[in-house]
């Protein structure tokens, strides 16, 4: 495998870290996702056949349409057919979201059912173009945190399957190295985002969400991945 990295965010840089595979970003490179010219040379190279896509507008509370739609899904749509012309593997990072309003704890077979919001809505329409149209990728849904936990509170009505970044990063790993396929939930044992906090910062104080912009219960079923990573 020879992977690249787009996007030098939370997970990118994780990822870089980890395994020193190159990256290019904006700040790095100055590319633009929204305009595939502006990378299209980057990853058109025999030293690549992975295209690993961390890219995304994450910004739940911003219910505004145009970055998201450009970002998440049209961004997405431009990937795919690129990489499908230069016969790249493309691994691409959606998140439990999409799951919100489904059964839980929801399977990879489950429906997606957005919650009521642009980001989760584009993200589904990103997971549905990868499944369509992509020859060859790796869906991973999953969301992951800085480490150690940066905030003075924590929501104690929020549970799901997230970790810190770099125990995400390495089970994404071990899925690209070991040349998974498909879509795949990632993540570790259910837990509110308290309980996750306290494991590096004791001292974080209780809370519970102001809003509805994000969902209560993002839990998933991780059969698929466990049973793939123990059979390999």
């Amino acid at each position: 495998m020879k992977p690249i990295i787009l996007g030098n965010g939370l997970l990118g840089s994780c990822l870089h870290e980890l395994t020193n595979w190159r990256v290019i970003s904006r700040s790095v490179n100055g590319i633009d996702f929204t305009q595939p010219k502006s990378y299209k040379k980057l990853i058109d190279n025999n030293n690549f056949d992975t295209i690993i896509n961390c890219i995304a507008y994450t910004k739940t509370s911003d219910n505004t349409k145009k970055q998201h739609w450009e970002t998440n899904y049209i961004g997405t749509i431009n990937l795919v057919d690129m990489c499908n012309k230069l016969q790249k593997k493309l691994v691409h990072i959606s998140t439990e979201y999409i799951y919100a309003q489904s059964v839980t704890p929801a399977s990879e077979d489950d429906i997606p059912i957005h919650y009521n919001n642009w980001y989760t809505y584009t993200k589904i329409l990103s997971d549905a173009y990868v499944e369509a149209r992509s020859n060859n990728f790796l869906t991973i849904r999953a969301s992951f945190k800085p480490n150690p936990f940066p905030w003075e509170e924590a929501w104690t009505d929020l549970k799901g399957n997230f970790d810190y970044v770099d125990v995400i990063a390495k089970i994404i790993i071990k899925l690209i190295e070991r040349n998974a396929h498909g879509i795949f939930n990632v993540g570790t044992e259910q837990k509110t985002m308290f309980e996750l906090a306290q494991r590096t910062r004791p001292e974080v104080r209780k809370s519970k969400r102001k809003d509805d912009v994000l969902p209560k219960n993002i839990c998933m079923n991780l059969e698929k991945m466990y049973d793939f990573l123990s059979n390999q």
